[in-house]
This record gives C-alpha cells, structure tokens and sequence, in this order.
C-alpha cells in the first residue's frame, strides 16, 4: 500500500501554455537592454521559455526558433500545434498563424512575413522570401517566391489521378 501522500509528489506537474505570459517573457528575453537587474530577470524569463518551448516540443510538435524575431504577438486560433519557425525569420504584427504552419529557412536565407498577413493550415514557407502586408496563403500552400502585398495564395485546383487496374499488375 502506497503512502497517501505518495501520490501528489509522483504526479507530474503540466505547464499549460499561457499566451499572454509566454509572449511578453519572450520578448523581453529578447529585447534584453542591459542592466544587472535586468540581466537577472531576462535570465530568469530566458529559463521559463527555453522550459516551456521544450514543453511545446514535446506535447504540441512546434518549435519556434529562439532567434526569431516577432514584431508583435501574433495570433495563433489553434494554439502552438505543429508550427514550425526558423530562427532567422521575421514575423511582423498581427499575423494569423494556423496549426501545421512551416516557415523555414532555404536559400537565400529565412523568410520575412509582412504585417496583417494570415497563414492558412499546413502552410509551408521556405527559403528567402517575403510575403507582403496583408496577404493571405491558403491552407497547404507551399510558397517559395515572394508573395505581394494584398496578394491571396491557394493551391491549385485538385486533381485526380486514376490508374488502371492493368498498369499496376505490368
């Protein structure tokens, strides 16, 4: 027979994702400006967000990269599920960013979103590219050439393709 207190200190203790708090610990991190005051609570809020992206990684699949910059918080209706960010890439204000989002680094370097730009579900962006203000990419669109601003990307139409049943068996 277990000790009944035994069980709370087996549990183990979940970090739930607080928008608000993560992002204003992120950003200060990042926008250390000197100090020892400072250094000690950047260091601190540097420790709580390196803890909780290490959280994300493990229960969602996102990683942000640390060196990516956000000029404002951007605005994620399905929480951190399975985005990927580079951490060379440029985010500005306002974006919506969807589940399943890639923004990666190619040639050419890492991409630069513009402001008020909405990126679809399962969206890839790679490479060097810059999307325009107020663009929107459509859901699994795979984009690797600039995006104009007020531009509307989707994919394709559909297609579908039929193969014979004598084809497979040759």
């Amino acid at each position: 027979m277990e000790h009944p207190g035994m069980q709370k200190v087996l549990q183990p203790v979940v970090q739930k994702y607080n928008h608000e708090k993560y992002w204003k610990m992120r950003d200060r991190a990042v926008h250390y400006k000197g100090g020892f005051l400072e250094k000690l609570i950047c260091t601190w809020y540097l420790y709580r967000v390196k803890k909780m992206d290490a959280f994300h990684n493990a229960t969602t699949a996102a990683h942000l990269g640390f060196g990516a910059e956000f000029k404002g918080t951007p605005v994620l209706p399905h929480g951190l599920n399975g985005i990927i960010l580079t951490h060379e890439a440029v985010i500005g204000r306002n974006c919506t960013i969807f589940h399943q989002v890639t923004i990666g680094g190619g040639k050419g370097g890492a991409p630069v979103i513009g402001d008020n730009v909405m990126i679809g579900p399962g969206a890839k962006i790679i490479g060097g590219v810059h999307i325009g203000d107020h663009a929107n990419i459509g859901a699994n669109c795979v984009i690797v050439k600039d995006v104009p601003a007020g531009a509307t990307v989707v994919t394709e139409r559909p297609r579908i393709i039929l193969h014979d049943a004598d084809e497979t068996e040759q």
